[in-house]
């Protein structure tokens, strides 16, 4: 027959491992009520009791059993600090990671720090942001990034996955329908020389069936140098003159201009344009040859749709628009957003594969330095001592500030006179 009994919280009277083993099989009722304080000496005084380190291995199952019961701590626990207990004689409680725990690198102001970064330059790839961070700190002495400054690209993506960052990066597009890309016929010939543009037009949408503004994207093969310009319609009246300026904003002498097979380019107008500022080569697309403009196109994407969006832009807000890339977009882009650069590498089978590593990520301009006899691409009336002193003027997160405060009044301003107009 079951016999029940109460005991009160007193551990001298457990003398027996049948008493434990009773309690465990329920049949003794023991009410115990330990003190959060005096758990530990509990434990220590049970296990120097009843001989733990002597027992056999069934009896020391009990014990861990009876201490798992009454302390409320997890098997895991009791075990270290039975072993704890045995090997200095009490059990101190301590406050610190185990040997192979890993201490906090990164702290919140780090987290918080990124995620401003990511905010002003757009969140480019794990690698440019890392870049931008080690910038900020060797180039521009920002001493806040000293520890983002030699963190992974692998666990930079960590901390974007933290739920503080998300917290304040929460960004929300709407689906997009997959772009169909234009067919080329033949792609430049740079051979590690600069001054060889790739060139496409960007329509900036339709609303109601009026047209909105179109950018006229050009970037140089090699370097990367982007210029974007804003124009009201693609006509010979408004789209020579901005195409113009823009070929002259290069810092070095252009010698090849390739576009797809659309007519905003391959005409009479433009190859006369061409012929006037010395450009030599003017090449077209080819058929079934996708990639031959592609770097054009992804630019599109990076650059203009990026900070110009999808939304209609009507006609009349070009020469603002035109303001805006010219003063703020160019010299960003130029200057302050890092790229990746291809290193070709041919494998023991003669096949040769293309790498972006992380030691080639410069801005355009110091790719454009970077190579061999720099000086002699220069155009007669620039330096690089010109060109030094615009790149050094202000810091990449100062220019990244200053492009978004000024689209945030671009557009405010866009929107105020739609508005009225309507």
């Amino acid at each position: 027959m079951m016999r029940s009994m109460v005991i009160d919280m007193n551990d001298e009277q457990v003398h027996t491992l049948a008493q434990m083993q009773a309690f465990l099989d329920g049949i003794v009722a023991i009410e115990f009520s330990v003190a959060v304080e005096e758990r530990y000496g509990f434990i220590g005084r049970t296990v120097r009791r009843f001989g733990y380190t002597r027992l056999n291995r069934a009896d020391k199952a009990v014990v861990l059993r009876f201490l798992e019961r009454v302390s409320g701590y997890s098997r895991q626990q009791i075990s270290r600090l039975v072993k704890r207990g045995g090997e200095r004689g009490q059990l101190i409680k301590r406050y610190r990671g185990s040997r192979t725990s890993f201490a906090c690198t990164y702290t919140s102001a780090d987290v918080l720090l990124l995620a401003q970064t990511d905010s002003l330059h757009g969140t480019l790839s794990g690698l440019a942001t890392k870049k931008l961070m080690e910038r900020a700190f060797e180039l521009f002495r920002e001493v806040r990034y000293e520890r983002l400054a030699r963190i992974s690209v692998g666990h930079l993506y960590n901390l974007r996955q933290r739920e503080r960052y998300q917290r304040l990066r929460q960004v929300w597009t709407k689906t997009r329908p997959v772009s169909v890309p234009i067919g080329e016929r033949r792609a430049p010939a740079p051979n590690s020389q600069p001054g060889y543009l790739r060139v496409d037009s960007v329509h900036q949408g339709d609303q109601d069936g009026i047209k909105g503004v179109y950018h006229i994207n050009t970037v140089d093969c090699v370097t990367q140098y982007e210029g974007v310009a804003t124009c009201e319609r693609i006509s010979e009246a408004f789209l020579i003159p901005v195409l113009e300026e823009l070929l002259q904003s290069f810092p070095f002498k252009i010698l090849g201009f390739h576009s797809d097979n659309g007519s905003e380019f391959i005409n009479h107008q433009v190859a006369k344009l061409l012929n006037k500022l010395l450009i030599e080569e003017q090449t077209k697309s080819r058929s079934r040859h996708c990639n031959d403009n592609a770097q054009a196109e992804s630019k599109n994407g990076a650059i203009v749709r990026k900070h110009l969006g999808y939304s209609h832009i009507p006609q009349h807000f070009a020469t603002l628009v035109n303001a805006f890339c010219c003063d703020h977009l160019n010299p960003y882009v130029n200057f302050h957003r890092p790229c990746l650069f291809a290193e070709t590498i041919t494998d023991a089978k003669g096949r040769q594969r293309k790498r972006y590593p992380y030691k080639l990520m410069m801005t355009p301009y110091q790719k454009f330095k970077s190579l061999h006899k720099a000086e002699g691409f220069l155009k007669p009336s620039i330096t690089f001592q010109q060109l030094d002193a615009q790149a050094a003027a202000m810091s990449d997160n100062e220019a990244a500030r200053r492009l978004n405060d000024a689209r945030a009044i671009l557009f405010k301003t866009i929107f105020s006179r739609s508005k009225t107009a309507a």
